[in-house]
């Protein structure tokens, strides 16, 4: 076992599951973790253990945390439909502190497993404007990180790794694939059915779909 040890929040979707492999083919023994946060697509939780068991990582964590009881997203409040047409600004699908709240949660386990880098699979090219996957956050938030924590007050400090921050959804699935990811084991959708079923209408299932087209790759996305 490899004394280099990393943190990936891992969702159970595409861009998560090939951070995965990124950090692994790093060298680095990693801690996945994901969140059981209210969100209607319960069904990636059960893809994110899948992911986690194919690619090897060492422990697989799913912490709970009552977003719903805050609501103002489509994917915790179910009286706010998911949209299903492209459209203008920040969409209902942004969950309000989510990467803050998860970003919080990995800094906290990785200080006690003395990992020194923590993933995250946000992306700026192909994605749907939420602020929180925009590199300006994540240079913010390892700042905070260094400044809040036993570990960087004492220099060893850590990272947040973003490697596919500028990537497009194709080279993501092309990155995956070298690298072993199963896609066929994730699911991306925003709502997708307790089987894992995809809409294949949601703007993360258009994003996926046109993916794999322009990776010239079959989908292998379960449709409902």
């Amino acid at each position: 076992m490899t004394d280099k040890k990393a943190v990936i929040l891992l969702s159970g979707g595409l861009d998560s599951a090939t951070v995965l492999a990124m950090a692994l083919a790093e060298g680095y023994a990693c801690y996945t973790m994901s969140f059981d946060y209210g969100q209607r697509h319960r069904a990636e939780l059960q893809a994110a253990e899948r992911v986690a068991r194919q690619l090897g990582a060492v422990e697989h964590k799913v912490v709970g945390i009552d977003l719903n009881g805050i609501g103002g997203s489509a994917l915790t409040d179910d009286s706010i439909a998911v949209p299903e047409e492209p459209g203008e600004g920040i969409p209902v699908t942004y969950v309000p502190a989510r990467n803050t709240l998860f970003l919080s949660l990995a800094l906290g386990w990785a200080e006690v497993l003395g990992a020194r880098d923590i993933f995250i699979g946000v992306n700026a090219v192909d994605y749907s404007g939420y602020p929180d996957c925009r590199p300006e956050f994540i240079t913010a938030f390892e700042r905070l990180a260094n400044l809040a924590t036993k570990a960087g007050v004492e220099g060893e400090g850590f990272r947040i790794r973003a490697p596919l921050q500028y990537l497009s959804k194709a080279q993501i699935i092309e990155a995956g694939l070298t690298r072993g990811v199963d896609f066929a084991l994730t699911v991306s959708c925003y709502q997708a059915d307790a089987d894992g079923r995809a809409c294949g209408r949601c703007d993360s299932c258009r994003l996926r779909a046109e993916g794999f087209r322009a990776a010239g790759v079959a989908d292998p996305t379960r449709y409902v």
